[in-house]
């Protein structure tokens, strides 16, 4: 006799969302715009016709151009979360205008409802969100602020522009260290358990020694400074958390995923000098064999959650695969929903689970795993294990 689908346990299961845009003081979208506008729906609609200017046409012209994208573009994974949406949190079926006035004016009463943000989280069992700045960390009308992990992306390329302009560049170079350790001291004292970055294109190795000079490169420096900041993170008991993959030097329209096959091996140096956990979320697809191959060869380098191109259910389907086949479930995380309305974070996670259910099912039915170490897993990969690295275990 088949057993039942994991689904409805799946849907259950808590969740930690360890990457968001949200900001504390507006957690919910004031409109049916502030969702419909969400960056990665209307990409994937404006490859149906809808015009990159949308916002500026008049309303009803507005509307009857989103209708006719979205309905041909039904088959896309942002149009499918969009959809799940409107239906499971506003009880809308979008099929004309009628339905888009219906979805604002629902929208419009429930941002004004205190108590919606915790009901959409508790919805999906989402018992924290993470944010990168500090002042979104604060959410109101919530039962728990947001864990913090201040993005140093702001100002550590702006300490290697500093010594590479310097004419005395040892002495900027000391200066620039002197100021990160004073920075994640600071994190520190605020309560933050780890920091992240996002990683440009680099050709420099972690596990090479540079010496500042007239010919340093940028990515010389840079790997001095992230030298720097984790010898003070292991010291001070913090992680980093590495957001790989996307570069921006290909034109001004947009960024793009680039499966650069040495990226990650390029900072092994790093993974082998420290002992602090390293979480690694990635935008390129076939960085996901890296990043697993990583944390296969390093018990400290933890694999994240499916950020940017990677939220396809393809490219979630086959990197579950490859978690699963080399690596303890306490090893891995899932949940990067990216959103910057609490909305956005039901959609994305809501097509998440079905997935992750999906998979687990599937490795049930063939006899690889029985029903109850599948369900450790997904609770592993959707909380466990991001809880364990953020110190939320034994407090909640």
């Amino acid at each position: 006799m088949k057993e039942a689908s994991l689904l409805d346990d799946i849907m259950a299961t808590d969740v930690i969302d360890t990457h968001t845009h949200l900001a504390g003081d507006h957690l919910c979208a004031e409109d049916f715009w502030e969702i419909a506008d969400y960056f990665w729906l209307n990409r994937e609609l404006q490859s149906a016709g809808y015009p990159p200017g949308a916002g500026s046409l008049p309303e009803e012209k507005r509307i009857e151009a989103f209708l006719n994208a979205y309905h041909v573009s039904r088959n896309t994974l942002m149009n499918i979360a969009f959809t799940t949406i409107l239906k499971d949190l506003y009880g809308v079926k979008l099929t004309d205008a009628a339905s888009v006035r219906e979805a604002d004016e629902r929208i419009k009463a429930h941002r004004k409802d205190p108590g919606w943000a915790q009901n959409v989280a508790d919805r999906l069992h989402v018992r924290r969100f993470t944010v990168n700045h500090p002042q979104h960390a604060s959410f109101e009308g919530m039962g728990h602020d947001a864990l913090l992990f201040p993005r140093i992306d702001g100002w550590l390329p702006k300490l290697v522009g500093q010594i590479l302009q310097s004419d005395r560049r040892e002495e900027a170079l000391e200066q620039a260290k002197e100021q990160v350790r004073k920075q994640l001291g600071e994190y520190q004292e605020m309560g933050c358990p780890g920091i992240m970055t996002t990683l440009p294109e680099f050709e420099a190795s972690a596990h090479e020694t540079y010496r500042i000079g007239r010919d340093s490169r940028s990515d010389e420096v840079l790997f001095m400074l992230l030298h720097e900041a984790c010898a003070e993170l292991e010291r001070r008991g913090m992680f980093l958390q590495l957001f790989l993959g996307v570069e921006r030097r290909w034109g001004s329209a947009s960024a793009a995923p680039v499966n650069d096959p040495l990226r990650v091996v390029r900072l092994y140096g790093f993974f082998e000098k420290y002992s602090i956990p390293f979480e690694l979320v990635t935008a390129a697809e076939l960085s996901n064999l890296d990043v697993v191959q990583a944390a296969w060869n390093f018990p400290n380098v933890h694999v994240g959650g499916m950020w940017w191109y990677n939220f396809r259910a393809s490219t979630y389907t086959q990197s579950m695969q490859y978690r699963l086949e080399a690596l303890a479930p306490a090893k891995s995380s899932l949940i990067v929903s990216d959103a910057r309305c609490i909305e956005w974070t039901y959609g994305k996670i809501h097509v998440v689970k079905r997935l992750l259910a999906g998979f687990l099912d599937e490795q049930v039915a063939k006899g690889w795993m029985d029903r109850e170490f599948a369900l450790y897993c997904g609770a592993e990969w959707l909380y466990g294990s991001a809880a364990g690295r953020y110190g939320l275990k034994g407090r909640e």
